[in-house]
């Protein structure tokens, strides 16, 4: 196996080229086989192995560096700088990261996980290269999906002053850019960057410049130039920006991508190279389904289909069903996302009303002043985004949104932590960020019953809203239990003792195991159902202060700034000597890994909340 042959960075280049094809092959069936095993990235990682060969084949790791953005696409990446040996621990607690990880290899360059960073940081590194007097190449691996991130094009601009050289290599698998021309798109590329052309052209412009009305006749050259240009050559919009573009070309060309590559280095200042790749590239049902092999389940690889079949209704499903039968209901019910339709299940939504649905691409700040915009015009928008992406619009929400008190409705999926994708994609900072603009209200709801009528609650309401729910299967306990939600007001769950827990979201579920657990141990608890995470329900915590001796608050989300600390502050101005437990994440990133893993390693499970309930009552640990 030729895939043997690869033990450490730049191995590769040992690899006779007649052997590339045999390579890429080999990679692609070890990435199916084991992605089928454990789950993970797919489609992204299948459309881009030669891409990534050629890129290797071109650069010497780790003096050389390539940022993937995302991340995403980085398995083959990570193949090839010697790691395929780890990938049985590919996304588990203590192996390998789903995402390039600095920390993991001097081969991976800057830590991704979110969309359209790349160029940002790629010219960061440009500019430190520069400054330091070094010489090394940067390359910065953009996808066409990606490109819709509005980060992107500021990077872009910054980039196109550029008096150095810096590659920016843009992957278009979903037909997104124009296609390429023919041969006169392929000849001017030749020539453009072809040396003696450069050369010419810098002392052409500066001995013109020399001359009387030289500038002039530089300028009308130049719109000469340019109005050809935009007959025949594909990407004049980079180019109008300065930015040298070359391509479109096969992605799949190894040869033709190194040749592009050598090339591009040759220019002094940022290139865009335009290559084109088929998303699944190499595996039938991935192809034909590339959204649902973009992140996936351990699968069957003879069918493609999950190897767990679902069995009980998701959080993401509840939410899907709500959405439809609200806006039939209500014809002011918009619904908007981020690019991921998919994801927040709002497919449905999409295929009943698509005058109603918007989606904006990878722009969670556009897509948050939009909704605004939505409001302010008489319509209910709800925008679901996931957690950890519901960050990179904090600037919208508090000002666009809240500054206003405009009802937009957040429908905040993957809260808590997520579990394989990391600590780029871990939920649990919604309640402290989201927390801090006035106006806003945040609800959690205890299982699936109530996240249905915690969206009806807040399409109802006016105002900015928030419902903040989890990944994977919804809690289907206390069906029994299902009161009417009132603004800012807990629900009681059980008053058994003299121990307070008041539990937001999905830790109902685990309050309920500690329950159990402290009545072996002889002490009874109560349960209080948060439900609202702003406002605290103050008037719940002062009764419960009337009758305990020990309050507990329990979330799935960092401490700082979140529903205990307000919890706790408010129990203080009470001055009744209460003791407080706050348990929630610790200031620290989570890795990845199995949830109930990461749960008792941040110290959220059941168990250690018993252990450290107990250690308070028994005087070993102070609050």
């Amino acid at each position: 196996m030729i895939l043997d042959r690869i033990k450490k960075p730049n191995d590769i280049k040992k690899i006779m080229p007649d052997e590339y094809a045999l390579l890429a092959q080999e990679i692609r069936t070890f990435l199916i086989k084991k992605i089928s095993e454990n789950g993970g990235h797919l489609g992204s990682n299948l459309g881009t192995v030669e891409l990534t060969m050629a890129i290797h084949l071109s650069l010497n790791f780790p003096d050389d560096k390539v940022i993937f953005d995302v991340g995403h696409q980085s398995y083959t990446h990570k193949i090839l700088t010697g790691r395929w040996k780890e990938f049985d621990t590919l996304r588990k607690f203590g192996g390998l990261a789903g995402f390039p990880k600095r920390a993991e290899s001097d081969a991976d360059a800057f830590d991704t996980g979110h969309s359209s960073t790349s160029i940002s940081a790629g010219l960061g590194l440009v500019k430190a290269r520069d400054l330091l007097g070094q010489k090394h190449t940067v390359i910065s691996v953009i996808g066409d999906g990606a490109l819709t991130g509005g980060m992107a094009y500021e990077a872009l601009n910054n980039a196109s002053k550029l008096q150095s050289n810096f590659i920016v290599i843009l992957n278009d698998n979903n037909r997104s850019i124009a296609e390429n021309t023919g041969g006169i798109s392929k000849y001017l590329q030749s020539i453009r960057t072809a040396e003696g052309y450069q050369d010419f052209k810098v002392n052409l412009q500066n001995k013109l410049q020399r001359m009387p009305m030289g500038n002039e006749v530089v300028d009308h050259l130049k719109r000469y130039k340019s109005s050809i240009k935009q007959l025949f050559v594909p990407g004049m919009f980079f180019e109008d920006m300065g930015i040298t573009y070359l391509g479109p070309i096969d992605g799949h060309d190894i040869k033709a991508i190194r040749k592009t590559i050598n090339e591009a280095k040759k220019i002094n200042h940022a290139v865009m190279i335009h290559v084109r790749t088929t998303k699944g590239r190499g595996y039938v049902p991935a192809e034909r389904h590339p959204a649902r092999f973009h992140g996936t389940e351990p699968f069957d690889i003879e069918t493609g289909l999950p190897k767990k079949n679902k069995k009980k209704a998701g959080w993401t499903d509840i939410f899907s069903t709500v959405m439809i039968k609200t806006a039939a209901k209500n014809d002011k019910v918009v619904a908007i996302t981020a690019a991921m339709p998919d994801g927040t299940g709002l497919n449905r939504f999409k295929n009943l009303y698509p005058d109603r649905f918007f989606d904006t691409g990878i722009a969670e700040e556009h897509a948050v002043t939009f909704a605004a915009g939505l409001a302010v015009g008489g319509m209910v928008p709800v925008v679901a985004i996931y957690s950890s992406f519901m960050q990179r619009a904090y600037d919208q929400v508090i000002h666009d949104v809240c500054m206003q008190n405009l009802h937009v409705v957040f429908a905040i999926d993957r809260a808590g932590l997520v579990g394989a994708d990391g600590e780029t994609h871990q939920g649990v900072f919604d309640l402290s960020f989201m927390s801090s603009a006035p106006n806003m209200t945040i609800l959690a709801p205890k299982n699936k019953w109530e996240l249905a009528d915690m969206i009806k609650y807040a399409i109802k309401y006016d105002g900015p809203i928030a419902v903040r729910y989890g990944r994977g299967e919804a809690y289907d306990g206390l069906q029994e239990l299902r009161t009417p939600i009132e603004y800012g007001k807990s629900e009681v769950i059980c008053e058994d003792g003299d121990i307070y827990i008041f539990a937001v979201g999905s830790m109902i579920a685990t309050a309920l195991d500690v329950k159990e657990r402290l009545k072996k141990n002889g002490k009874q608890c109560s349960i209080i159902n948060a439900r609202f995470v702003k406002p605290i329900d103050t008037e719940a915590i002062e009764k419960a202060c009337d009758k305990a001796k020990l309050i507990v608050t329990l979330e799935e989300n960092v401490l700082c700034g979140a529903y205990g600390e307000r919890v706790r502050d408010f129990v203080d101005s009470l001055d009744k000597g209460i003791k407080v437990i706050n348990i929630g994440i610790p200031d620290e990133y989570v890795e990845h890994g199995n949830v109930d893993i990461l749960k008792k390693i941040v110290g959220i499970d059941a168990e250690s909340i018993e252990n450290r309930i107990m250690e308070v009552l028994n005087g070993k640990k102070k609050t």
